[in-house]
């Protein structure tokens, strides 16, 4: 949990240059490989001297297929300025703090299978062959010629900041673009975002489920928190917890439904005064023969087929007014309500139950009834 306060600080003071390690990276991205081929991608929140994002992009450029891929640089990077000075390339002035754009259209296959042996980010800009320029901008994923680039792209991918999480999604659903980012698993709750999972127009990827992931931070980073540390190498890092990847690419796990051998019995299953729905505190519990509505966890999103159930709404945890009791905001309202922070708890026997969110599901295929009390 300390290093969440350390991101939710992080966040509050914008400081939001957390380097997703190629090892996270690689185990999501095998799983969309058929995605890539002749498509054009963007990396446009990754200074390509750093980030693993555009490393792992140029490792696999041709056994991926790519037509193109795309990396702008935000104004003042120090890694970047400090890469650039070795560097004799058109169009870049030595430790000038400006943002650039790396375009890469020419990676050649050193291992005979369509990969690289070793990357070397400088050299592949001293060739010619691929371009180091600088934007005219801040770098800023808004500006209008990075907003150009990304309508010029097919695919985006990277870890945007998570304090502009909300905005960063937003500008990818009004552009209409295909996309895999990282963040964490409490924006599912966000009022902007929570729509987009419950309409099956984003969901969470398949390889992180459980437990936290470590981030390189900036040289002048603080680690003043547990799970903090410097690695091997002498990097700065922040361990996190409750990662997720996002996306709205398909891919094979995403279909695989859920294995679920309990049966609905009252006595195990409290319905919520308020609301006519089951309390469901642990997902794997979920029965399979209930037919009604079910409060889940949040991280039952982990585990969500859409042929399976249907997402009907969220109740947020609150402080418990009794003034909103007699409501829980769900589907058809949701594009009109104007503040989700005061979305209405669910209560039991009187007393606030939700301490945390729950999501609220229907099964589309319950089970009937049996007399032996098992699951198919």
């Amino acid at each position: 949990m300390a290093g969440n306060s350390n991101l939710n600080a992080a966040a509050k003071a914008r400081k939001d240059e957390f380097y997703t390690q190629l090892t996270d990276i690689e185990k999501e991205l095998r799983h969309y490989k058929k995605h890539f081929q002749g498509k054009t991608v963007l990396c446009n929140c990754d200074d390509p001297f750093e980030s693993n994002f555009f490393k792992y992009f140029v490792l696999n450029f041709n056994r991926l297929g790519l037509k193109k891929l795309i990396a702008t640089c935000y104004a003042g990077s120090p890694i970047a300025n400090r890469q650039l000075s070795l560097l004799d390339v058109t169009g870049v002035e030595e430790n000038k703090n400006r943002p650039y754009k790396a375009v890469v259209t020419q990676v050649y296959d050193t291992t005979g299978d369509g990969g690289v042996d070793m990357l070397d980010v400088a050299e592949l800009f001293r060739s010619g062959e691929n371009q180091l320029t600088e934007l005219d901008g801040d770098g800023d994923f808004r500006s209008p010629e990075c907003l150009a680039m990304l309508d010029g792209a097919d695919i985006v991918v990277t870890n945007p900041p998570f304090s502009l999480f909300r905005e960063y999604v937003a500008t990818l659903m009004e552009h209409g673009k295909r996309f895999i980012i990282i963040g964490n698993i409490n924006v599912v709750t966000y009022k902007e975002f929570f729509p987009l999972l419950m309409n099956n127009k984003v969901w969470i990827g398949p390889s992180i489920h459980s437990g936290d992931r470590a981030f390189y931070v900036p040289d002048d980073y603080p680690l003043d928190a547990a799970g903090c540390g410097i690695d091997e190498t002498g990097r700065k890092f922040i361990r996190v917890k409750g990662i997720r990847w996002f996306t709205n690419l398909d891919f094979t796990q995403r279909h695989e439904e859920m294995i679920l051998v309990k049966r609905y019995s009252p006595e195990l299953y409290p319905k919520y005064d308020n609301y006519d729905a089951i309390e469901v505190s642990i997902t794997v519990d979920i029965p399979c023969d209930y037919p009604g509505m079910m409060g889940v966890p949040i991280t039952f999103l982990d585990k969500y087929s859409p042929e399976q159930f249907e997402i009907i709404g969220m109740a947020k945890r609150g402080a418990g007014d009794p003034a909103l009791r007699s409501h829980v905001y769900t589907k058809d309202e949701y594009p009109n309500y104007s503040d989700l922070n005061a979305t209405p708890t669910i209560w039991i026997n009187e007393k606030l139950k939700n301490t945390y969110p729950r999501i609220l599901i229907r099964n589309k295929h319950p089970e009937p009834p049996k007399e032996d009390n098992k699951c198919r």
